[in-house]
């Protein structure tokens, strides 16, 4: 069973995901205040096994450089975001599209999310869905800036909605003060999901 932390850091309320099963971690979206990532890792004597990201907008990936070079490691990303990331391609494991993966002890699946940018991925581990910057707690993600697609957020959400009703939701900003949900509650409450899932049956 994986234990999941969040880390509100930065200037833009984001939300980093320090993810456990024993002394094995990994980090979702790791892109402020490396010091302090690096810091909680080594006081809980913490093993990073891997770093994955949503996406590749500067506010969640823009200082995991020197994280990523301080553990040795290569950060997942998806294909489409490579150019928006701006990072070094051999700090990258890069993928296309819905994959499954084992980092560690971590069973991982990632789903293509795109619309908010063309390389939005959900990563789930066990019963956890990581969501990024494609839904927060009653809203999703702008779909008005480079690469993003209205038409391509309609079909990530319904997606999502497609998953358990009890699935966890961890989303990449706490707008709202906010950063968990669940399938469930964003089906009943969340307005943008439900627009999504009437444009469906049209």
């Amino acid at each position: 069973m994986i234990n999941i932390e969040s880390i509100q850091l930065g200037p833009m309320d984001n939300c980093t995901y320090l993810v456990t099963q024993g002394k094995d971690a990994l980090l979702i979206d790791p892109a402020w205040d490396v010091n302090f990532l690096i810091h909680t890792l080594e006081t809980k004597q913490l093993n990073l096994c891997g770093v994955l990201f949503t996406h590749g907008h500067f506010d969640h990936v823009k200082f995991s450089q020197s994280l990523l070079t301080h553990f040795g490691l290569k950060a997942y990303l998806e294909e489409n975001d490579i150019a928006l990331a701006g990072l070094p391609a051999d700090l990258l494991h890069v993928y296309k599209g819905d994959q499954q993966f084992k980092i560690g002890p971590f069973d991982i699946k990632i789903w293509a999310t795109p619309g908010h940018t063309a390389g939005c991925v959900c990563i789930q581990i066990e019963d956890a869905l990581f969501t990024g910057d494609t839904l927060f707690p009653g809203a999703c993600g702008r779909v008005d800036l480079p690469s993003s697609n209205p038409r391509d957020m309609l079909a990530s959400l319904r997606r999502i909605a497609s998953f358990p009703d009890d699935t966890r939701l961890f989303a990449g900003h706490s707008y709202g003060g906010r950063c968990s949900s669940t399938v469930a509650e964003e089906k009943l409450k969340n307005s943008f999901m439900r627009n999504a899932l009437r444009w469906e049956k049209n």
